[in-house]
């Protein structure tokens, strides 16, 4: 087992499936429903938090309620592939909230990026000033997003067969 990496079990599975799709369980509920008393529950908890297998608790919002928004998919290119220009690109993008998700892949491009942004002419800003801010891009190709088909949290399964 890498180090840092605890040995997960059962219930830890089972709280986390809980929590994955319930973030907002009462503790008293989550440990009911794991057959635990409280205390053992939250030393589980506490343990799987320090561990960094929970990084945090959010809510889904339902990105419909905000009224139209236009999401993104973008391959990104840099000019160069020094240590120091990856570096910039991540800094720069790192700065830009409507870049919700960016990822460092594999393959004909560098990153593959998530915009949401409330149109078009928005992302086109955002992109212009990529362009112009040093953070080096070279080329990039965009994907905007028709319909959203499946969102679903990581299968804790797996994280389950890993682990163990």
């Amino acid at each position: 087992m890498p180090p840092g990496r605890i040995k997960l079990d059962d219930r830890d599975i089972k709280i986390l499936t809980i929590l994955q799709s319930e973030g907002r369980i009462p503790k008293a509920t989550l440990a009911e429903r794991v057959n635990l008393s409280p205390t053992p529950c939250w030393e589980r908890l506490n343990r799987l938090e320090e561990a960094g297998i929970i990084e945090g608790y959010g809510a889904m919002i339902a990105e419909s309620t905000y009224g139209p928004l236009t999401v993104l998919f973008v391959m990104m290119e840099i000019e160069s592939h020094r240590t120091e220009d990856f570096a910039a690109f991540e800094a720069a993008i790192r700065d830009v909230p409507e870049i919700v998700e960016c990822f460092s892949v594999s393959g004909g491009f560098d990153y593959l990026c998530k915009f949401v942004t409330r149109d078009l002419a928005s992302y086109q800003a955002i992109i212009d000033k990529l362009l112009s801010n040093g953070a080096g891009v070279k080329r990039y190709f965009s994907y905007p997003v028709m319909t959203s088909i499946k969102k679903a949290p990581i299968p804790i399964q797996m994280i389950a067969d890993t682990a163990r």
